[in-house]
């Protein structure tokens, strides 16, 4: 369905819509007992509201495609990934607020180490601290090239955010450089058309000059560059859906994307109570309030089954503190699988629970991928769920006569 279809439905409601996501919630199961991580943890408040409302499993973006985390976050705000796609750089670009203009080109970056053959032993630098990076990147922010302004920003950890200014519009179509492994080399910066060749060469002479700058460094000596992008000019999610909306995140691509779709966007530190809070500083200014919980797929991408069931455990906690404000219509779900056994994320399909507004309950009594499975929604693709989350608040007409 269009989004401006949908935005023709929209309609005013005093009802507030809460979306929880456990990034990288969905898992595959353990040979021990044969249970995920959601399904070995131990969730009475999770499972309390699958009992109360309705469940199913999602597709991010579609069968058998492994999402990144951009396009599974765009899904679940009721943005098809398939029509609407945007690489990760101008998400983290707008998570930090950079002010980016028209013409820029926006690239998501780690710090990572090369062996003294130039292959790679770390994608993440043994994901060096924050306080040990920042520098690294305010040296890398330094570095001047011929056709374009360069700005480097840190994120966090390893990571940072390049941009570049060109001097003439050119194209952001152009391939990663980080392999998704280690034991080789860096990819090539390839563009993938014409358009793209300029950036690309900008680009290439930029990684040129890092590597010079960072070769006495003993662990984080090379940059790896991902999520090519420029700014795209997209439809508003309050536009679309008829709700003022908020994101609340501490890692800054979350709020990145909520910022692209015309979102408030809140920093937070790291821990669930601080979240907490701010739900609740945030709860009456806002139809729509997405909080955003990072910590069980960094669990999973490190394949620590046990870490990734205590902190899905932890999130469970604090689930009666934000249900008890009162969100008409709470939904919960994660944007992408990360099973620890294979530590990425994964094509295999997510568990989601819907709980309040008008609906016929179903039989699940447990929130986990086999119980989801024989959910009344079945296996529906991602970018449907907001619409199911506005429709259960009353918040969508009558479509047709």
């Amino acid at each position: 369905m269009r989004l401006d279809q949908i935005a023709a439905l929209a309609q005013g409601s005093d009802t507030k819509v809460l979306l929880i996501v456990l990034d990288g919630l969905g898992g595959l199961p353990r040979e021990s007992d044969g249970m995920t991580e959601l399904e070995a943890a131990d969730t009475p408040n999770l499972d309390e509201l699958a009992r109360g409302g309705t469940c199913g499993l999602h597709h991010p973006v579609a069968l058998g495609i492994t999402p990144g985390s951009g396009p599974g976050h765009l899904a679940l705000f009721g943005y098809d990934p398939l029509v609407y796609e945007t690489g990760r750089g101008v998400l983290e670009a707008l998570g930090i607020e950079f002010p980016l203009e028209s013409q820029d080109i926006a690239v998501r970056a780690n710090f990572c180490t090369l062996d003294s053959e130039g292959c790679i032993s770390d994608r993440r630098a043994g994901r060096i601290s924050t306080e040990a990076a920042a520098p690294l990147s305010e040296m890398l922010d330094e570095i001047r090239i011929e056709g374009a302004e360069c700005f480097v920003r840190h994120l966090k950890e390893h990571r940072f955010v390049l941009v570049l200014r060109p001097d003439a519009a050119t194209g952001a179509e152009v391939g990663d450089t980080d392999p998704g492994r280690t034991g080789v080399a860096p990819l090539i910066v390839r563009p993938r058309n014409e358009h793209s060749e300029t950036t690309a060469r900008l680009l290439d002479t930029w990684l040129k000059v890092a590597r010079e700058r960072l070769a006495d460094q003993s662990g984080a000596n090379m940059a790896l560059l991902r999520g090519v992008s420029g700014l795209p000019d997209w439809p508003r999610f309050d536009h679309v859906f008829g709700m003022r909306a908020v994101a609340v995140a501490a890692d800054p691509m979350y709020r990145g994307v909520g910022r692209l779709l015309g979102m408030d966007a809140v920093t937070v530190s790291d821990g669930v109570e601080n979240l907490v809070s701010e739900y609740r500083r945030t709860f009456k200014a806002f139809d729509f309030s997405f909080l955003h919980f990072k910590a069980p797929d960094k669990a999973g991408e490190d394949g620590d089954f046990d870490r990734k069931v205590a902190v899905i455990e932890e999130v469970d906690e604090i689930i009666p503190q934000l249900v008890d404000m009162g969100p008409a219509v709470t939904l919960v779900t994660g944007d992408h699988s990360t099973p620890s056994m294979l530590k990425s994320h994964s094509w295999h399909p997510v568990p989601f629970l819907i709980h309040g507004g008008s609906a016929r309950m179903d039989d699940t009594t447990r929130f986990g991928e086999t119980a989801c499975r024989n959910g009344v929604h079945g296996l529906i693709r991602g970018c449907e769920l907001m619409r199911l989350a506005a429709a259960r608040a009353g918040r969508l007409a009558k479509f047709g006569a």
